[in-house]
């Protein structure tokens, strides 16, 4: 088995022998021109893929044949026709200089190659790098939400039910706490035991969205019947605000996922209610606009800064600490509102926020 180098002047020497055998016996219905391309073919061929010194090699050696073999006087070396010395010289000249040029750019390409191969490695390891780099900020941003998000509530169950038990434990004559006491405590250990459900019900919700495995059930579907399942839900987290709707009249039907959009007008609602102050009014507005149906949400808090528009719809993001939450409600609406092939987007209100999203008409409603 030769190695590369030796092959490529073995098919120098080769290539050459063949078309000067070829060409030979036909050179007197040919013209000189035509056997210096064949020849210079080769020489190309060999500096391409085995380089500058096999194609010198291919070059002489081509030079030689062209001299012996097809200029006169034949079968010699020498030359009595100074016009077949300007050949002969305009032959090894252009052999010598495209075997170059063919075998420096050979070169360049190769370390072209090489130079990508290192970026696209690069780019891998930085990729990496930055993946990583996601999955810890993911990492920490989850034990944060654990930690302070399940901790709050299990506190305030821990407690109540320590309080209950001990209560039971005493004399039924010598009993602290009233019925109303009692029903409190009940009531705080049902509020935060929902409160944990919808925390896993997110996490489920938003893993669903983020691995692609969200399926959209269409059903064609009223804009009425999609708020009005949406307020009945979150008639508790509204109790202490004023609600204003208005929907455009005769508005067409929506092919959609009409829980998921019901789940994306409830989550918009606490959001608008647990960031903005008591007896405050959120409006809600829905109407056609061109070939969508936009809805919109203004409630009259304190508003969200330009920059930060962007963030509220990160997983685990909270602009403010002290409200209730657990960062990721404004992310699950972002992933349904883009399964639907919509947009989502802040604007600044009359007082406060305004969150809008559209959802597209499909071509026969």
């Amino acid at each position: 088995m030769f190695h590369k180098p030796v092959t490529g002047y073995i098919l120098a020497i080769f290539g050459v022998a063949v078309i000067t055998v070829a060409l030979e016996p036909i050179h007197s219905r040919i013209s000189v021109t035509t056997v210096a391309l064949t020849l210079l073919m080769v020489v190309l061929f060999i500096a391409t893929f085995w380089g500058s010194r096999p194609a010198f090699v291919a070059s002489i050696l081509g030079m030689l044949c062209f001299n012996y073999f097809f200029l006169p006087p034949f079968g010699t070396l020498a030359i009595t026709d100074p016009e077949n010395w300007i050949a002969l010289g305009a032959f090894l000249v252009t052999a010598l200089t495209t075997g170059q040029l063919s075998s420096r750019a050979k070169r360049r390409a190769e370390e072209a190659e090489r130079l990508y191969q290192e970026l696209e490695r690069a780019f891998e390891k930085a990729s990496q790098a930055e993946a990583f780099r996601r999955s810890e900020k993911l990492k920490s941003a989850l034990l944060d939400a654990v930690t302070h998000d399940l901790r709050t509530p299990l506190t305030s169950i821990k407690a109540s039910v320590t309080m209950l038990i001990e209560e039971l434990k005493q004399d039924s004559i010598h009993l602290t706490l009233e019925r109303e006491g009692r029903s409190e405590l009940l009531e705080v250990i049902n509020e935060e035991t929902d409160r944990l459900n919808d925390f896993v019900q997110s996490m489920v919700e938003l893993a669903r969205l983020e691995a692609g495995e969200f399926q959209l059930r269409k059903i064609r579907s009223e804009v009425e019947e999609i708020i009005s399942n949406a307020l009945q839900r979150a008639e508790r987290v509204l109790l202490k605000h004023r609600i204003e709707i208005e929907i455009e009249k005769d508005l067409p039907l929506l092919s959609v996922d009409s829980k998921a959009i019901a789940e994306v007008v409830y989550n918009l609602l606490d959001n608008a209610a647990k960031y903005s102050p008591e007896n405050s009014k959120i409006k809600v507005e829905v109407k056609q606009i061109n070939n969508k149906i936009q809805f919109s949400f203004e409630d009259e808090g304190k508003g969200i800064a330009g920059l930060e528009r962007e963030k509220v719809f990160q997983k685990f993001y909270q602009g403010d600490k002290t409200a209730k939450g657990f960062g990721m409600g404004l992310a699950i609406v972002l992933g349904i509102i883009e399964a639907h092939e919509g947009k989502i987007w802040i604007e600044d209100g009359r007082i406060g926020s305004k969150f809008v999203f559209d959802l597209p008409l499909i071509a026969d409603e």
